[in-house]
């Protein structure tokens, strides 16, 4: 039976598209998605217009909203924990210009790097899982005056807030399980916790799931 990941990059190492056999296609980077449903919600538009000419994706994973935003012309650092993840994005994107991907953790990314983005975004990424009051304080000191934040998850759900462990539906079958832990809080709570760390403008919100579909996405926007 296989050994199930014992730290969190091993962890983000099985996700996505590594589940099933073979290997995954590129995905095709022709929309900016903020939610897990296909055509729904905003687009890169939530990150304001015009794009920002600068932007740091937190937790890029396959790469996909980094990819479409450098083919709009926006210069995009994606840092993700996961070398694995990391290498396959290089790999699928290497024919892109004006488009890095860097193998960091977002914290200690954000606490050594000197360069300043108009737009530092997460989707479903590591604004999620990296707590707020640690990682919210370093993206203000990177973006530029009037640059924005924003970010995507799953909407909180059974009245459970604050940091909350996550298993892999993917790990099934290992012997042994790394649980994640995931910080989700309600609209006003992120709208509460932007503020007290300096950022306004704060447009904090659920978009619920398209019909028939059980879980609906928190989107998040705020300035410095």
């Amino acid at each position: 039976m296989p050994l199930a990941p014992q730290t969190p990059a091993e962890y983000w190492d099985t996700y996505k598209p590594n589940r099933g056999d073979g290997p995954a296609a590129r995905p095709q980077a022709t929309v900016f998605e903020w939610t897990q449903y296909p055509g729904h919600g905003p687009g890169a538009e939530f990150l304001g217009a015009p794009l920002p000419q600068r932007a740091l994706d937190l937790g890029p994973a396959e790469g996909a909203e980094a990819a479409y935003l450098a083919r709009q012309g926006v210069h995009v650092t994606g840092v993700d924990l996961s070398a694995v993840q990391v290498a396959r994005a290089c790999t699928w994107w290497q024919d892109t210009a004006r488009l890095e991907f860097v193998h960091a953790d977002a914290v200690e990314y954000l606490a050594s790097t000197t360069a300043e983005f108009d737009a530092v975004y997460s989707v479903w990424g590591a604004c999620w899982f990296i707590d707020p009051d640690l990682l919210l304080p370093l993206i203000a000191r990177r973006l530029a005056p009037g640059g924005v934040l924003a970010f995507s998850h799953a909407e909180p759900t059974g009245g459970a807030y604050g940091p909350q462990p996550m298993r892999g539906k993917w790990l099934e079958g290992r012997e042994r399980e790394l649980i994640v832990l995931r910080w989700q809080y309600s609209p006003p709570t992120w709208a509460d916790i932007l503020k007290r760390h300096g950022f306004t403008d704060i447009d904090a919100r659920v978009l619920p799931a398209p019909d028939g579909q059980p879980v609906g996405t928190l989107l998040v926007r705020a300035t410095q």
